[in-house]
């Protein structure tokens, strides 16, 4: 596959990250002389692998990491939420290490050329409470409130590091009524009320 002709199905797709599958069906080419033409690419500095069968075009403006979810978890629905959908929406200065999202699948980590992604497994009667970034990328982003209130999910799941939050900002426009009614809707009655009192915890230490 001439080298010409992948960039030139790159640009028709018009967007920094693409995977070879969907490079296969523009082009028409098959997958296998897809990889070829774009490990060529690669190799001239044109393009740069970030996961398996996930690429960019390289470019002078530094790449949002979020821009590769669309292409990470396959047909599966994530949202990012927890620590990092906090940081998104100012609720926490701290920037978190690794890009938290939330899934009804098994909990994974996923290791990319532009950071590491955590899924976290949620029930599925809990999976609610995310719209579209409004920013850069399109990718499904927890309401401030879910956030905390998914967090909290967590965290009486055994992960306590999820039920710490430095400098933690829930002044307007958060909505701590709306966090309490997502909390409440935790379907396990125990973890339900464990998060509810470490919500009330956290409300005290940021009056």
């Amino acid at each position: 596959m001439p080298r010409t002709s992948v960039i030139k199905y790159i640009k028709q797709m018009n967007r920094p990250v693409f995977s070879t599958r969907e490079l296969s069906g523009v082009s028409g080419k098959s997958p296998s002389a897809v990889t070829q033409a774009l490990n060529h690419l690669e190799k001239h500095g044109v393009v740069k692998k970030l996961y398996r069968g996930v690429w960019a075009e390289t470019a002078p403006a530094p790449l949002s990491p979020y821009a590769l979810i669309p292409h990470l978890f396959g047909g599966a629905r994530v949202y990012v939420s927890f620590l990092s959908a906090l940081r998104l929406h100012g609720i926490i200065e701290q920037i978190p290490q690794d890009i938290t999202l939330a899934s009804t699948s098994h909990t994974k980590k996923v290791k990319t050329a532009y950071g590491v992604f955590v899924v976290h497994q949620i029930a599925p009667e809990f999976f609610f409470g995310f719209d579209w970034h409004k920013g850069t990328g399109g990718f499904l982003v927890a309401e401030p409130e879910k956030a905390l209130a998914d967090s909290l999910y967590l965290f009486t799941r055994k992960k306590k590091q999820y039920g710490h939050f430095p400098e933690l900002n829930l002044k307007k426009p958060f909505d701590t009524a709306k966090a309490k009614k997502y909390i409440n809707r935790i379907p396990d009655e125990n973890a339900r009320k464990s998060a509810l009192m470490k919500f009330e915890e956290v409300l005290r230490q940021n009056e």
